[in-house]
Order: structure tokens, then sequence, then C-alpha cells
């Protein structure tokens, strides 16, 4: 059962007279699981559902564009045309079906839709150049918003939010935050205009407040959230007590809930802020929703490391919101929602960006602890062997990860020559880049923690303190034996590097600066380590097994990245079928919107 600080999380409330079975919120996350045109396909579909099915409340599906010139990234889900209502309307009675409430984002890339991807001129409120990344960087020279102009992005936004409707959907969101084209209205550096859409703080909400009431009066009964970017932490940006402001208006004008973000492409000392990595504190932009909800009278949503089911539910306890949105952590896991409801430890996210910097570089969403992710059907036709006795050697990622998912059915050993658990793992915090953001160990402790509880609970017996030579009648006696044993450095330099891990020279400014560069955090990784599971093989007389009963994973395979470990666990501890992911393409035929 959770605890009295996470059963906040589990009493139902409304958003404009919508009943919403808890307080758990999936905010918006661009996934690239649409064909290029826009269509859902079979694997949007999935994914969605898997997070309804978990026990999420609120699912909103990712950011679509209400007109043709808003599309700011490839494989973008669409709602600007009836086209795509089939595919809509099949999202949303797979979220239905799981007794979850569907909304979807409705955003405009403005400056920052690339014509590239739209085929059509970027427009904003200025004609101000801007730096755009999708894939590869470009400088975006956008056209002014003419009045007639910004009528028509205002009309766009009205009827999607109406086909929205006509697909099912329980509520839509508005984008008005991270630098997209509400946001780009309310930014004083991005928005210069002289007339009523632009000088005073009132004219530059003006348009979104307009695509509020427009919706209101063009859609009637329904709800309306407002993503509002509460501090855009630039000098030049949107400032917290004038989004405040904004919040009200936005509810004045209509908005049945304000969902309060924070940062900006622009932000400094950079844009990661806008989806905080590990090394900013949890819970980060809790002061500015609390601040909004105590202006309005309408559910404040908040986001921003809220993935600790303790840290979320007591946000909610001491008021200072009233839904709790998690992104990255139910990429992580789920069924993050149900094991909290349960009392079960969840699958930590790692906050380590991998999901958001991936996906920006033009692969779809995936998460480095959770293969399953965007292979939701994949895993689905598969499955693991039962009624076995495993025995798992090495107690790090990707050795945990097998033992927690094959031990319902089995019986499972795990044995480490350390006496604790987590291998080389927990010394990754230690270092000072980890995918590409600042490394933190409380993240890494805590994915570990998770894990081990996660493998106690279902039954996993650790067998800590000794290495395998001194095991041996488990080895004798194991229908299956799982090498997991992790990489070593060449040259017997592994305890000189754990040495200089553990001093503070490895968060020095020098050397995080020389550790920014792939090239030197590739070497030092990965081609200055080899994977122990040969050796190892050899070392306790294990050669004679046969391939069904002996599986070599994770760096002691090959020494390589932790997505890469973590997934070769998964997949052979749950034998996934790549087949079972139906064609795009045919899947737009059985919607019934390929021509």
């Amino acid at each position: 059962m959770p605890d009295v600080q996470t059963s906040a999380l589990f009493a139902p409330i409304f958003i404009g007279g919508v009943e919403i079975r808890n307080r758990v919120v999936m905010p918006p996350m661009t996934t690239r699981y649409s064909t290029n045109a826009g269509f859902a396909t079979s694997a949007t579909v999935a994914y969605y559902q898997a997070r309804a099915r978990g026990g999420v409340g609120l699912i909103t599906v990712e950011m679509a564009a209400p007109e043709v010139a808003g599309r700011h990234r490839y494989h973008e889900l669409g709602i600007y045309d009836d086209k795509f209502l089939p595919g809509l309307e099949t999202i949303v009675k797979a979220i239905h079906d799981e007794g979850a409430r569907a909304s979807i984002q409705l955003g405009h890339g403005g400056s920052r839709a690339r014509r590239a991807v739209s085929q059509v001129q970027p427009i904003a409120p200025s004609a101000i150049p801007t730096p755009v990344f999708e894939i590869e960087q470009e400088l975006a020279h956008p056209e002014a918003m003419t009045k007639e102009r910004i009528e028509e992005t205002i009309g766009a936004f009205v009827s999607a939010a109406a086909r929205a409707k006509r697909a099912g959907f329980d509520m839509v969101e508005l984008h008005g935050a991270h630098g997209y084209l509400i946001s780009q209205f309310l930014s004083p550096s991005e928005n210069v205009r002289t007339d009523e859409f632009g000088g005073s703080l009132r004219n530059r909400a003006r348009f979104g407040l307009r695509i509020i009431e427009g919706i209101k009066a063009a859609v009637p009964g329904l709800p309306v959230i407002y993503r509002l970017g509460a501090e855009d932490f630039y000098a030049e940006g949107l400032h917290a007590e004038d989004a405040y402001a904004v919040a009200e208006w936005a509810v004045e004008s209509g908005a049945d809930a304000i969902s309060v973000t924070a940062g900006h492409y622009r932000s400094q000392p950079g844009a990661e802020v806008m989806i905080p990595p590990m090394a900013y504190k949890e819970g980060i932009f809790l002061d500015l929703a609390a601040a909004v909800k105590a202006r309005v009278k309408v559910p404040v949503i908040g986001v921003g490391r809220l993935g600790d089911p303790e840290v979320a539910g007591r946000a909610i306890t001491e008021g200072k919101l009233d839904m709790t949105a998690i992104g990255r952590p139910l990429l992580a896991d789920a069924e993050w929602v149900n094991k909290t409801m349960a009392g079960k430890s969840v699958r930590s996210c790692l906050s380590c960006n991998h999901c958001v910097n991936n996906m920006r570089g033009g692969n779809n969403l995936s998460c480095v602890v959770n293969p399953t992710t965007g292979r939701e059907l994949e895993f689905a036709a598969g499955g693991p062997a039962t009624g076995k006795k495993i025995v798992v050697i090495g107690a790090g990622p990707a050795g945990l990860s097998y033992a927690s998912l094959t031990a319902p059915g089995n019986t499972v050993s795990v044995i480490d020559k350390r006496d604790q658990v987590g291998g080389n793992f927990l010394l990754t915090g230690k270092a000072p880049i980890f995918n590409d953001v600042k490394a933190a160990e409380p993240s890494f402790a805590a994915y570990i923690s998770n894990l081990e509880n996660e493998c106690r609970r279902a039954g996993v017996r650790f067998h800590l303190g000794k290495a395998a030579q001194a095991r041996l009648e488990l080895l004798q006696e194991a229908d299956l034996v799982v090498i997991a044993a992790g990489a070593r450095y060449r040259a017997g330099l592994g305890p000189l590097v754990e040495k200089i891990l553990n001093t503070a020279f490895m968060k020095s400014g020098a050397v995080k600066k020389v550790f920014s560069n792939q090239k030197v955090r590739d070497f030092f990784y990965y081609r200055l380590r080899v994977g122990r599971g040969n050796s190892l093989v050899r070392a306790l007389g294990l050669e004679g097994l046969p391939s069904d009963r002996l599986v070599i994973i994770g760096d002691a395979a090959k020494a390589g990245k932790a997505r890469e470990a973590i997934t070769s666990a998964f997949d052979a501890a749950l034998r996934p079928v790549p087949a079972a992911n139906i064609d795009s393409l045919q899947f737009e035929r059985n919607i019934g919107v390929q021509k």
C-alpha cells in the first residue's frame, strides 16, 4: 500500500468538469513514432496505451501543430487536417480502454519550425533570427506575422481543438512555454511588435488568450489546459512575476487548468533546464507552481524532476500543486503509478536526458533503463521462459535487470564478489559526464537501490561477498547461467581508475572540459575496457555448456554504453519479437487513412 505521502497522488480530481482517476499526468513528449507525414502508427498507440494501462490518470499526447507552418520535427504527429482523425481516434480509444483520460498538446513551432520540415516559411511575432536544432543546427529567419496571419493561426488552433474533440480527446493543452509560438509572443526578446499583440505584457499575452477564448466559444464543453513557462531563465525573457499575471488572465479567459513548467531554448547557462537533468534538484519548479496555485482557482499541474513518488506526493500534500506531471519517469517505468499505488519500488529514471537528446538527434524516443519504450509490441509478443533455476553472475544494472525480469516464474540467484550490488555503475556518478549531462551520484544510487528492492520483492536470492568460483554448487544446479560480470580496464588499470574516480579531481572544471569531448569519453569509458564474459566462462569451466544454458549479457559480452548493456539484458530475458511492430503503412491502411 502507498504511504501517507504518496497516497495523495491517487485521489480523483476534476478539470473542467471531467473527472480524472488520480493526480498523475503524463506530459507531452515527442516520440517520432508517427510516419513522416504525421500519421499515427501501431507503435504510437501501444506506447500511449502502456502508460494508461500503467495507471496514469491523464495522458497528454505529444505536441501536434495546428497548421503545417507549425510543424517543427520530422515524424511529428499530425492534427492539422481531418485525414489524421482515424489515427487520433485509435490513440484515444486505446487510452480510454485502460481507464485514463486523454489530452493532446496543441503546439506551434513558430520561428522554431524549420522550413526543411514544414516546407513553408517559418512565422513568428517578429522577424528575429532564431537558432534551431532539428537533427542539424541552422539559423532560421522567420517572417513576422501580419494581423491577418495572426487571426489565421488563432483560427487554426481553434479548428485543431475541434478536431481533437471529434477524435474523442477529453481536453486539450495549449503549449505556451519553452520558446514555441505562444511563448514567443510572451517574450520581450522575441516579440518587438508595436501593435495590440506587442509592447505591454497584456498585449504580448493577447495571442494566447485569444486562442483560449476562441476554443471555449467554438468548442463548448472541451476543457483547456494552458501550459505556462513561468520563468525563461534569461535576462530578456519572461520572468516569474509577469508569468503569474499571465496565469490569472488565462483562467479569466477560460483555461480550466494551468500546467507550470519553466525554461526556454535561450535559457542561461543552457536550454537543458527545460528538461532538468540529474544534477538539478528534485522538484526544481515547485515554487513556481505553488506561486501560480496561490493566484488561481483551477487545478495547477507541476513538473520538473518529480519522479520520486515521495517527492511527487509531498508536493500535493503540501499544497504546492494539484497534479504532478512525470514524463521521463514514465519512459523508465510505464507501471510507475500502479507500482507506487501498490507500495512497490519503481524503476528509477536516471534523468540522463538520453531520451530527449537522442530524439532531437533524429531517433525514435527511447530510454536507457527501459528498452521496452517504443518497442511495446515487440516485448508483448515475447516473454521469459519459466520453471528454471537461473544463476546470474554480476549485480550491476544488466544482471539486476535480468534477475528482476525473470524472477516471476523462475528461481533466480545473483552472485557478486562485492558485498553490495551495483557493480561499476555506482562509480559512474563520480565521473564528470554521463550521456552529455553532468553526472550526479544520487541518481545512479537510487536506480540501483530500487532495482535491488524490485529483485528482492520478486524473490531473487543474493549471494554477495564471494566470487563465483566459491559458489560452484549453485552453478552446477542451474538450468541457466547468465554472465553479467561487466567489463574490466585493460592492462590492469581498473584499481587506478577507481582511485581517480574517488577523488575530487574528476569533478574539476578542467577534467569536465576534457570529458565533454565525445571521443575522449568513448575511449575512457568503452575502448579502454574489455568484457569479462569469455574469460570468466573459462575460469569457471563452463565452456561445455550449450547455448540454451549459458548466456553472456551486458558489458560482460562487449564493453559499451549503459543503454546497450541494459538492452541486452531485456532482450535476453524477455525475448522480444521484432516482427510484432506492424508496418506503419499497413497500419494506416487498417485505420483507413492510407490513400
